[in-house]
């Protein structure tokens, strides 16, 4: 039987085990995929999915036989399992998903159309500052930074929640009183009262 674990409890370490597991897993891919192209990973997954169940099958069946019993098929919890989703699961999905696509586009299309000139120059340097990170970092090294960081981050602000507070205070009081002299120095870029 699989245990459901929400992932906000894998995130905090809550059971060791499962996350550990789950960690472990997404690494083990992820490195895999730095090696071997994303066909191959595909495929010696599944070969080691198909050669775990088919020896189970297989040792199951030759037990049943030895022992003369008629337990059935050993998956079959599983193969009877309800797998489909319902078209109200797939609407709210598709939904859900036109969400963000439409305000995304929009977003973009203010941005590039510099609807608010400290905005797009906000996002400009942003692009900018990615064409270094891009330099220095494949999207896959980037994606393990970023596992490795969504299972660690969280404990340790939880663990030194009110000194990273503190310091986030300072930065972001800096940031805001850099932004205020920006703005203040170049014409036009006055916010409107929102």
């Amino acid at each position: 039987m699989v245990v459901e674990v929400p992932a906000i409890d894998l995130l905090y370490w809550r059971d060791i085990k499962q996350t550990g597991i789950v960690f472990g897993s997404l690494l083990l891919l992820l490195f895999s995929l730095t090696q071997f192209s994303v066909v191959s990973v595909i495929a010696y997954l599944a070969l080691a999915a198909l050669s775990a169940t088919i020896s189970f099958r297989i040792y199951k069946s030759v037990l049943q036989a030895v022992q003369k019993t008629d337990e059935g098929h050993p998956f079959k919890a599983y193969l009877e399992m309800e797998m489909s989703l319902s078209q109200d699961q797939i609407q709210k999905y598709t939904d859900c998903l036109q969400l963000y696509v439409n305000s995304t586009v929009k977003e973009l299309r203010r941005l590039f159309l510099v609807q608010d000139l400290v905005d797009s120059l906000k996002f400009a340097v942003l692009m900018w500052l990615l064409t270094y990170v891009g330099a220095l970092f494949n999207g896959l090294t980037l994606l393990i930074m970023a596992v490795v960081s969504m299972f660690t981050l969280p404990v340790v602000y939880d663990k030194y929640q009110a000194q990273i507070d503190q310091y986030l205070g300072l930065v972001r009081t800096h940031i805001n009183t850099v932004m205020a002299k920006i703005q203040a120095k170049i014409p036009g870029t006055k916010r409107k009262a929102e």
